[in-house]
């Protein structure tokens, strides 16, 4: 007789199984025999393993000059293409500071952990647990040595649990594929955000060089109908002109003087917008060197459009969610299946408390379990056909990223090129504006014209001088976009992204 004759008592105290004499031979080679079946049993993995979609490469980027090349431009470190020392200081504080790409790390760091977790289902899991307190059983609902109990006795229990899941249909191991995926997909989001950071420095920092010449130019036409204004109102003192001449005159300096404190304006707004991508409060911005004197490259291979589904960190995170989808295909195809793994307890239980250092305290058990759906009202097919869904759309969404990429590097080249063309024809006509401001001076001067063609020339040549400016800026801006489009610093490691 042991003192665990009811069943409260010996699920309790005795794991269910113990006897005084302690376990059976033949419980013992059940469980030696289920543990060694669990640890045997041949393992698949269920679900269909990752290929990557197929997408509808062009043989060649449209814009590019000659034959398809397997060189480059993004084969360079940024540095090397924005040589300017003032941006290169700017975009190394902001790979320091930007609080976008902190965030980025902190979500890095998070994907990491996670994948962690899901990789401890690899091991078994130990637990402790203890309990101790005290009763009083007049009525001998939990009796030993089949004696009703009056007077109040304490009870104790100390047990470790341990409990293992075999990954037999390869549920574990999809879980772990697919966060390893999402790991690797915020690691390539991070580096896209690298690339944007460092793009978006650069075109920020272009735009400011281009309002400066905007203000520069605006500074010389209000100086230049300045010159005018003051010729005419001499010319008006000495009797030789009229009202109607100053009158024009002066406000045609007051409309190219308005644009200075607008342009002034749109300055500042650019050092803040600067500033926060640096991660630091509003403020200046130093500047080492003008617009024109940025050089722009002779030559800006684009490479093989192939080649831009293995460098565009987009395309790399896109192309990771889907193998964190395929990988869900499989999980949701494993619940089919039943769960088998191995639970043990092992502890000691007394009640009273004098009995704990008996040898009959003991408790364990050990069992191998499976578990598994039988009907579940059609939820575990709506779960694989959803996760099938999910992987239809990453693949879809990879193939438009994809799209969208040849697209952008594609727009650059292109642009580019006309940039150019436009640029010639603009300087053409700049040139022409002066001349005629300069012939149009001279024809006043000798009473050979009016006043007209001399503020006519001088209002023609204002905008010619802007537009001429703007072009100068978007031949800038448009490397800068190649530069990004076509995955830049796709061979960098992380360290060296801070620059040499």
């Amino acid at each position: 007789m042991t003192n665990c004759d009811n069943y409260g008592a010996r699920l309790l105290f005795c794991g269910g199984e113990r006897t005084r004499s302690g376990p059976s031979p033949g419980r013992t080679v059940a469980v030696i025999f289920l543990l060694a079946f669990v640890l045997v049993l041949p393992a698949c993995l269920v679900g269909p393993n990752y290929n990557r979609p197929k997408v509808n490469v062009p043989p060649a980027f449209r814009g590019a000059e000659g034959t398809a090349q397997q060189a480059s431009f993004a084969d360079l470190p940024w540095w090397e293409v924005f040589k300017d020392p003032a941006l290169q200081g700017l975009v190394k504080t902001a790979l320091a500071n930007n609080y976008d790409l902190l965030i980025a790390v902190e979500r890095i760091e998070q994907a990491r952990q996670m994948a962690a977790q899901v990789r401890s289902q690899f091991y078994p899991w130990f637990d402790y647990s203890g309990a101790i307190g005290g009763t009083k059983n007049p009525l001998g609902v939990i009796a030993g040595g089949g004696e009703a109990r009056s007077k109040s006795e304490g009870a104790v229990l100390l047990a470790v649990s341990a409990s293992w899941e075999a990954d037999v249909w390869g549920r574990i191991r999809r879980s772990n594929e697919a966060a390893k995926a999402q790991y690797l997909a915020t690691e390539e989001a991070r580096r896209a955000v690298m690339l944007s950071l460092v793009s978006d420095v650069a075109q920020a920092y272009f735009e400011l060089l281009g309002l400066d010449l905007q203000l520069e130019i605006a500074k010389q036409n209000t100086a230049s109908f300045g010159d005018t204004l003051k010729l005419f109102t001499q010319r008006l003192e000495g009797g030789v002109a009229s009202k109607l001449q100053t009158s024009r005159a002066e406000a045609a300096e007051a409309t190219a003087a308005a644009t200075i404190p607008e342009l002034q304006r749109q300055i500042e707004l650019k050092e803040n917008e600067i500033n926060l991508l640096l991660g630091q409060n509003p403020g200046s911005v130093a500047r080492s060197t003008k617009l024109l004197d940025q050089t722009l490259p002779p030559d800006v291979p684009a490479g093989l459009p192939s080649a831009l589904l293995e460098r565009r960190p987009d395309i790399l995170s896109a192309e990771q969610q889907i193998r964190a989808a395929n990988a869900q295909i499989g999980i949701a195809t494993a619940n089919f299946f039943p769960q088998i793994g191995l639970t043990a307890f092992l502890g000691r239980g007394s009640s009273p408390l004098a009995n704990f250092s008996n040898p009959n305290s003991l408790i364990w058990n050990a069992l191998a379990r499976a578990a598994g759906p039988i009907y579940q009202g059609g939820a575990l097919k709506a779960q694989k056909r959803q996760a099938i869904a999910v992987w239809k759309e990453t693949a879809l969404q990879y193939q438009q990223t994809a799209l969208s990429a040849f697209q952008d590097v594609s727009n650059a080249l292109i642009s580019r090129e006309q940039y150019e063309a436009t640029r010639a024809e603009q300087a053409r006509a700049v040139q022409a504006f002066q001349d005629a401001v300069k012939v149009a001076f001279q024809r006043y001067n000798s009473g050979k014209a009016s006043y007209y063609e001399v503020l006519e020339a001088q209002q023609l040549l204002f905008p010619a001088q802007s537009n001429l400016a703007q072009t100068q800026l978007n031949q800038r801006l448009v490397i800068v976009q190649l530069y990004k489009a076509l995955g830049g610093g796709w061979n960098l490691q992380d360290a060296q992204w801070a620059g040499p």
